[in-house]
Order: C-alpha cells, then structure tokens, then sequence
C-alpha cells in the first residue's frame, strides 16, 4: 500500500498519522497538478491526501475547494473531505485524533496553523518550532527534490520531541540555509516585483535560480497590499506557474482564489491556491487575474 501526498507540511503530517495507522510500503510524493493533468499513476490500494480525487484511489482525504477541473468522488468514500484549515486536521480526526494519538496534537495544531497562514509577523520573521519545519520542506522555500528527506522527516516526528528534530543535521542545515538565504532572498524580491494597487507581482522567470527565502517575507515588505502573485517556471519550463495568496498581515482581500485559479486550470483554498500558465497565455492569464485580483475591498493604510 501506498501513500500519495503533497510534499509541504500538511502532507508531511497527513504521512505521520496515516503511517501511524496503516502499512504503508512507499510514500509517493506528487502536485496536485499531475492529478489535474491525468498524469498521476494512481493504484486501487493507495491512500490519497491532501491532493484531489482520483476514481482509483483506495481512501482519499482533502480539504480544498472541489473545481470541475478533477473527478468528483462519489457520495461515499472512505475517508474524508471537507473545507478545513488542513487535510491533515481531517485525516486525525478520521484514525482518532487527540484521543487516540495525543502526541500528534500539537503537530496538528501547528500544520492548521501554517497551511492556513494563520501567522503572525514573528512567525514569518523568527519561525520557530513546526512553523520553521514546515518553511524547510515548502516547495516555495527553494529546497528542490526533497522525498527523501520527506520521509526522513516522518520518522523523525514519530518518534522525537521537535526540538530534537530541529537539532538533527539533515534538519539543521536546512533551517540555517534558510536563516541565512533569507536577505538574498528579499534582495531578490526586491529585483522582481511590482506592485498594482493591492496586488504585490513577483517574477520569478528570469532567475535561473530563485534563492532560498521564506514565502511570506512579501508581506512584510509591502504591508500595505492585500494579495500577492508570484511567477517562476515549472519543469523544463514547460508551464509557468502562478501562486496566488491573500496577505497574512492584511486580510482584506475577498477574492476566492480558489475559484479563481480553477479558471485556468488549477485550484487552492479561499485564500491561496497555484495554477499552470501555458508559455503562451501567461501574460494575457496574468493580466485577467491580477484584474480579478483587484476588484478585492480596498487595502487599508
């Protein structure tokens, strides 16, 4: 039996809890996208979370919007969907939760926390904790290819306290790359952006290769915007990919970004979500979205 998750901290606890439960042989991490684009290979004995349905799939759980760019499960699956703050908030409470695995709790607290942006600005500029975890296996953060380390990382967390996991050198050394790349990082930003009302522009696409550096540092830098695109290039340049977020420091922005980026193709939650761009279209795709984007409640001074 196989997991098949997403490689950011929501799916990292999702493979804590369900390997916790289950027997699990492989951890198989994917983007939602290469479900959305049919190019995942999914088996009927493998478990799904924190990604959308597939008709093959033995259990499946998730919590962002549904769009009608992937199969709708059936009325009754094993598993679970809902809109939460994660999937793996769901996935706990489907194998017992708290009271069934108390040491999990605060793990699961903490991935509510981050994969809801529910931060605040020491969170974004002195992370500590699972918070700091989770910004070392975020795709956005710059780390690349990380499955092994992924599954490193489940081990780890079943099995030790978190400040002995910040501690172990395959953690520590990404936690210090990150501390120390953050100020290329904003120089970086500073090198690539733009801003159109409310909306703060990132381009990624012609770095040829984007520094490491905490994704929400953005919001620190322009506390006045509302909502943030950010452009890079996806394998081989093949597609750019647009990630859209409301700010975290000024949450005024209403529009469902979700349902915006379902429109092209791609999907998320009320306040965050990505979507391929065909090479193209991104400029016309950007300009439509960011138009969308700025029809959000004015930003605040």
């Amino acid at each position: 039996m196989r997991l098949v998750t997403r490689g950011d901290l929501d799916g990292l606890t999702c493979a804590v809890i369900v390997t916790s439960n289950e027997t699990i042989e492989r951890i198989k991490l994917i983007h939602p996208q290469d479900i959305t684009h049919g190019e995942a290979e999914i088996f009927s004995t493998d478990i799904l979370a924190n990604l959308p349905y597939h008709p093959n799939c033995a259990k499946w759980f998730d919590h962002h919007l549904q769009t009608d760019n992937n199969p709708k499960p059936p009325k009754k699956f094993e598993g679970a969907f809902s809109l939460a703050p994660s999937a793996a908030g769901l996935v706990y409470k489907y194998y017992g939760g708290e009271a069934k695995m108390p040491q999990f709790a605060e793990l699961v607290r903490e991935t509510d926390r981050l994969d809801s942006a529910q931060l605040t600005r020491e969170d974004i500029e002195n992370p500590q904790s699972y918070i700091l975890l989770g910004y070392t296996i975020d795709s956005r953060s710059g780390f690349g290819a990380f499955e092994s380390y992924f599954c490193q990382l489940v081990n780890l967390l079943k099995s030790k306290p978190i400040d002995e996991i910040l501690k172990h050198p395959g953690v520590k050394i990404r936690c210090d790359k990150l501390h120390a790349d953050n100020e290329k990082f904003r120089e970086a930003l500073k090198d690539h952006i733009r801003v159109d009302g409310n909306v703060v522009i990132t381009d990624f696409r012609g770095l040829g290769e984007i520094p490491r550096g905490n994704r929400f540092l953005i919001y620190t830098m322009f506390p006045e915007v509302n909502v943030s695109v950010r452009l890079h290039w996806g394998p081989c340049e093949r597609f750019a990919v647009a990630a859209v977020g409301h700010s975290i420091l000024n949450r005024t922005c209403k529009v469902n970004i979700g349902d915006l980026l379902s429109r092209y193709g791609g999907g998320g939650h009320h306040g965050a979500g990505t979507t391929p761009l065909s090479p193209d279209k991104v400029e016309k795709s950007l300009e439509e979205i960011v138009s969308a984007l700025k029809s959000s409640v004015p930003v605040t001074a």
